[in-house]
């Protein structure tokens, strides 16, 4: 009879590396959904005002990408092999999501960000034993952001898109699996 391998104990070294996989992959993930939204809508008129909303939050993601590529390098963790598919799945989620138009575009913003703030809220308890403050902090001010994105995403009229309830879900059912299989492959 083949054993199960023990899951890894909270705040474990196995448990931090697979936190700084699934970050990575997840800020890397988000820098594509909005290079797939900005590719579509720089390309209409009238689009400026949520263009540069969009630009905004984009760099934002590029400095949490930019932090969680510093830990992988500095803790030689070895980065999701997905990211490919992630690099394909994440521009053309934001590609087709702004075809559809703006609030469509924001509707994606709003759905990936609140997985995001459960899927962070998750890390930062499993990180309250204090093994890994820099980690910790990190992850905290990045929720932050996300939060924010979220918010401007529904007072820019996420909700207001066309087959909302539908879009939104099965975007959040995709990101928990993103998530799920980031976290092991």
């Amino acid at each position: 009879m083949t054993r199960k391998p023990k899951p890894p104990s909270p705040g474990s070294a196995a448990d931090i590396e697979s936190m700084i996989r699934v970050d990575h992959a997840g800020e890397y993930g988000a820098v594509r959904i909005y290079e797939g939204q900005l590719a579509v809508l720089r390309r209409r008129r009238g689009t400026e005002r949520s263009v540069e909303t969009i630009q905004h939050m984009a760099e934002q993601e590029q400095r949490h990408l930019k932090a969680f590529d510093h830990l992988i390098n500095e803790r030689k963790v070895r980065p999701t092999a997905l990211e490919p598919v992630w690099r394909i799945a994440g521009f053309a989620l934001g590609a087709a999501t702004a075809a559809l138009g703006e609030k469509a575009a924001f509707a994606c913003t709003a759905a990936v960000e609140e997985v995001i703030d459960e899927h962070y809220a998750a890390q930062i308890a499993a990180l309250e034993d204090g093994k890994d403050p820099v980690l910790k902090s990190a992850v905290e001010d990045f929720r932050a952001d996300e939060a924010v994105h979220r918010d401007t995403a529904l007072r820019e009229g996420a909700e207001q898109a066309p087959g909302y309830k539908l879009l939104s879900e099965t975007i959040k059912a995709g990101c928990r699996i993103a998530i799920k299989l980031s976290e092991r492959i």
